[in-house]
């Protein structure tokens, strides 16, 4: 048997066993994924996995809905945010308020300038993992 051979039945055999291990409900994989931003006045979402849909709320402010709710509001999200401009304003996708949400069926995000500001941003990227 030729080492190529032995390479090839080695990774075939590596690949079945880790499908057996990691599936949709392996916690390393996102709930939940979606690239959006605010541009002309509206919502753009890009792509999206399980994300129903993103409403505006307020300036730098959005509701991302689940297309299948998470089991409890146990997740942990994280997202990052891009600068509307060219001039190096910063964007944060910043940590939840006391008054947004985050519950099974939805999450709030914000968006703000260094300074702490509500602003908006083209482009919002939040991955949901449970």
């Amino acid at each position: 048997m030729s080492l190529a051979t032995r390479i090839t039945a080695l990774a075939s055999r590596i690949g079945l066993e880790v499908k057996t291990k990691i599936d949709a409900s392996h916690p390393g994989v996102a709930r939940a994924w979606v690239c959006f931003g605010y541009v002309g006045s509206q919502i753009e979402i890009r792509a999206a996995h399980n994300v129903a849909s993103v409403t505006r709320t307020a300036a730098g402010r959005y509701r991302v809905i689940f297309a299948s709710a998470m089991p409890d509001d146990g997740y942990c999200w994280t997202a990052l945010a891009r600068s509307s401009t060219n001039s190096g304003t910063q964007r944060f996708a910043t940590v939840r308020a006391s008054t947004d949400e985050k519950t099974a069926q939805h999450v709030d995000v914000r968006c703000t300038t260094a300074g702490g500001a509500a602003t908006d941003s083209s482009e919002i990227n939040l991955t949901v993992f449970r």
